[in-house]
């Protein structure tokens, strides 16, 4: 009678076990889902690929957010402009608050007309991005075309 009690308690125990954890899985699968619905419909418009680095370039947004990578073509003490290496353009706004981090952390004055950078921020109606963080690139390398010859 004994193990039979014991049994029974540890079927009941698993089930309560059982059920817990498929509750929990439940909730947060609802929680993941709810938190992206929330996101916004952002989307990633790609740009060419560059074969010196393997990476591609182009212009993300997501919610009001945006991103570009590539060359800065114009720099004034408010904004830069940046050449996507798909071949547009964005106006950059910058603001003493903007982070600019490169190997070691940089600052606006280090933005420079022909560097490559990667920015983030707010798109606005416009296109225009206001410039939450700039991260200054290494320079691409150039590539060989040449033919090997043996």
């Amino acid at each position: 009678m004994k193990t039979k009690t014991i049994a029974i308690f540890l079927v009941i125990i698993l089930a309560i076990g059982g059920g817990s954890f498929y509750g929990g899985i439940k909730y947060s699968q609802s929680q993941t889902a709810a938190k992206f619905a929330n996101r916004g419909n952002g989307n990633f418009q790609p740009g060419a690929m560059n074969n010196a680095t393997g990476t591609r370039s182009g212009t993300r947004t997501n919610g009001g957010g945006g991103m570009i990578v590539g060359e800065i073509t114009a720099k004034d003490d408010q904004s830069i402009t940046v050449k996507s290496r798909d071949g547009s353009s964005k106006i950059i706004f910058t603001f003493g608050s903007t982070q600019t981090t490169k190997q070691a952390t940089g600052s606006l004055s280090d933005l420079a007309v022909g560097g490559q950078v990667s920015v983030t921020g707010s798109t606005d109606a416009s296109g225009n991005i206001t410039a939450k963080s700039i991260q200054i690139l290494p320079a691409p390398q150039a590539t060989s075309t040449a033919p090997a010859t043996n």
